[in-house]
């Protein structure tokens, strides 16, 4: 599982395992844990940069229409992932 390192602004760096991306609408959104094996948090980000930049700037989708929609898309693909 991929680890990646967040810096938020401001804050102490945050680590989280990717567990699936995809590209819907332009937009790529991956889907991230806290914890490499077990329970955890899990988060949809979405990926504001423009293509090329060199650093990705991603945002927590809170939106519930997005959000169920990615949501939804993710479970297809994880078979053994419940995105409650």
């Amino acid at each position: 599982m991929e680890k990646i390192t967040f810096r938020p602004d401001g804050e102490e760096p945050v680590d989280f395992y990717v567990l699936e991306q995809t590209r819907i609408g332009g937009f790529q959104y991956i889907l991230v844990t806290d914890s490499e094996d077990g329970d955890g948090e899990a988060l949809i980000l979405k990926d504001l940069s423009q293509d090329g930049e060199p650093e990705s700037v991603y945002e927590i989708v809170t939106e519930d229409e997005e959000l169920n929609a990615v949501a939804g898309i993710f479970s297809s693909m994880l078979d053994d992932v419940d995105l409650v």
